[in-house]
């Protein structure tokens, strides 16, 4: 299994929202290192929900629950793909970026060292330490 970081800014797409909908395609990745962590990803993927710009934490858990595929919002342009997301819960306690970055387990993340990247990985231990701070442990 692969473990990554999505992003969203609330006012476009909170967790909330994500939850209301029960499944999301993870639309609008223009970045060529993004899409090429989409398309890494795998059916079962553990994902941080991480609210960008606005609360800048990872908010919720999800899953990925289809694989890249094209983006139909990139007008017919095969480079850019998605996949679909579906919550699996939220955190009990958000994890901030300040907190990403204080923790010696999490500070060398790619959320920490490529800020601006809207899809990155973490590895095991650095999603393991995650959920321990955001209080979720999996049934």
């Amino acid at each position: 299994m692969n473990y990554w970081i999505a992003k969203s800014e609330p006012s476009v797409y909170s967790w909330d929202t994500f939850v209301a909908e029960g499944r999301s395609a993870w639309t609008g990745v223009r970045s060529a290192e993004a899409r090429n962590n989409l398309q890494a990803m795998k059916l079962g993927d553990r994902v941080g929900y991480y609210h960008s710009n606005e609360g800048k934490a990872v908010v919720g858990l999800a899953v990925v629950v289809r694989e890249a595929y094209p983006d139909p919002t990139a007008e017919g342009d095969p480079r850019w793909v998605v996949v679909d997301l579906a919550p699996l819960a939220p955190l009990p306690r958000s994890v901030s970026l300040a907190q990403f970055k204080a923790d010696e387990a999490l500070k060398e993340s790619k959320l920490v060292k490529q800020g601006r990247l809207s899809v990155t990985p973490l590895t095991g231990a650095q999603f393991a330490r995650m959920c321990e701070l955001g209080g979720y442990a999996e049934p």
